[in-house]
């Protein structure tokens, strides 16, 4: 009987998330805000009832997810539209996250009563724009921008999760062995990237030629079989001490700039199993946070974001784009577009996970920026893009 319920509990909250995002795309509300509250909503302190509180399950949908979304997002880049912004946006996804990192961390430091390392953690969490925020928000849309923004910021989205992983987690490892130098994190950085890239680039070439040989009796499988390699690379690759949702995104990259069998096939499920881990995992997002404990931090929390939106993303963007004499104003639209969405918070689940003092009100205040950055940020993409002049009729 148990399971019949879940069963229809799942079924219920996805039915009833894709009928209202599809009201809040015509509004201009991010979907994810949609997701999210409905999983508060079903939660323990919601209408729904639903106690759930287990931020190490959240974690491993999360990471199952973002695979999903990476994976996907990788697939439908072109190759010939990311070339041009190539450099800027591989400074925007690993300079950028550092920058960000540093100057809120400081600032965090300054105004609460954590410690510099866990300021720079919270900081670290949140540094990164969020690849399916990114995607989904421009891949409804009407229109598209000028001067390759939208690839630009695509590129981002989907490189700079690796960067903010890695800070995020040698941040915890500091916080739990304080006698750690900092060289060896400088060496395991530079390690976590380049084996990345490595495994991305070669499980990529292998996958082409493993998809287009394998001839499999049954075209419904090609899109499993290629799951597993999306996951094989993943695992392969975070084994070995390189970056795992770096290489999928590279390996989902190079693989969907080559032809292979069932290729729109493959694509549309992709794009449709990532919309599907989006909901789910917004919604476990949802489930797990207590909005009662969110009320506490709402002036610590808008404090920092503001901070965030204003004063960190636009440092971050000014600093790393000038040297490429990116015009003012595309660089002023791009600081506005440092959308934070479900990855900030499934790294705060780390902290917590990992047993950290004060693990808990890190996870609240991350929760509360993501929310207004998706609220302000992501709601008003559109018009700030028609008001700038940035705006142009999509390609068919």
């Amino acid at each position: 009987m148990i399971s019949e319920q879940i069963i229809l509990i799942g079924a219920l909250l996805l039915f009833i998330s894709i009928i209202i995002s599809k009201t809040s795309n015509r509004l201009g509300i991010p979907s994810l805000l949609v997701f999210l509250f409905i999983g508060m909503l079903a939660g323990s302190e919601g209408i729904g009832g639903i106690y759930f509180d287990n931020p190490a399950v959240v974690q491993f949908i999360g990471i199952i997810a973002l695979v999903f979304i990476l994976f996907s997002g990788g697939l439908d880049t072109r190759w010939r539209d990311v070339k041009p912004v190539l450099w800027k946006g591989v400074t925007l996804s690993t300079a950028g996250v550092i920058i960000t990192t540093l100057a809120l961390g400081l600032f965090i430091n300054w105004i609460t009563g954590f410690s510099l390392v866990e300021s720079l953690l919270m900081g670290a969490i949140v540094s990164s724009t969020d690849a399916a925020a990114v995607f989904s928000i421009f891949r409804s849309q009407q229109s598209g921008l000028k001067n390759k923004l939208e690839q630009l910021l695509e590129l981002e989205s989907g490189t700079n999760d690796p960067m903010a992983y890695f800070m995020t987690t040698t941040l915890i490892f500091l916080i739990l062995n304080p006698t750690t130098s900092i060289g060896s994190m400088i060496l395991l950085l530079i390690q976590s990237i380049v084996l990345g890239i490595i495994i991305g680039v070669v499980f990529g070439k292998g996958m082409i030629k493993i998809i287009n040989n394998i001839n499999l009796h049954i075209d419904g499988l090609y899109p499993v079989f290629t799951i597993a390699l999306a996951f094989l690379t993943f695992s392969v690759s975070h084994y070995i001490g390189g970056n795992g949702f770096l290489s999928v995104y590279i390996a989902a990259l190079i693989l969907g700039n080559h032809c292979f069998i069932n290729k729109d096939v493959q694509l549309q499920f992709f794009d449709g199993m990532a919309l599907l881990m989006q909901i789910i995992m917004f919604l476990a997002l949802g489930l797990l946070v207590f909005p009662s404990q969110i009320i506490p931090i709402l002036g610590i929390g808008l404090v920092i974001s503001f901070f965030l939106m204003l004063v960190a993303r636009p440092l971050a963007v000014f600093l790393c784009l000038t040297p490429f004499k990116v015009p003012l104003k595309d660089q002023t639209f791009i600081s506005w577009v440092g959308i934070r969405g479900a990855v900030p918070i499934i790294f705060a689940t780390y902290p917590i996970v990992s047993g950290i003092n004060g693990g808990q009100m890190i996870f609240n205040i991350v929760f509360f920026i993501t929310i207004t950055s998706a609220l302000l940020q992501g709601s008003t993409i559109n018009v700030l893009a028609q008001y700038m002049g940035l705006s142009v009729p999509k390609k068919k």
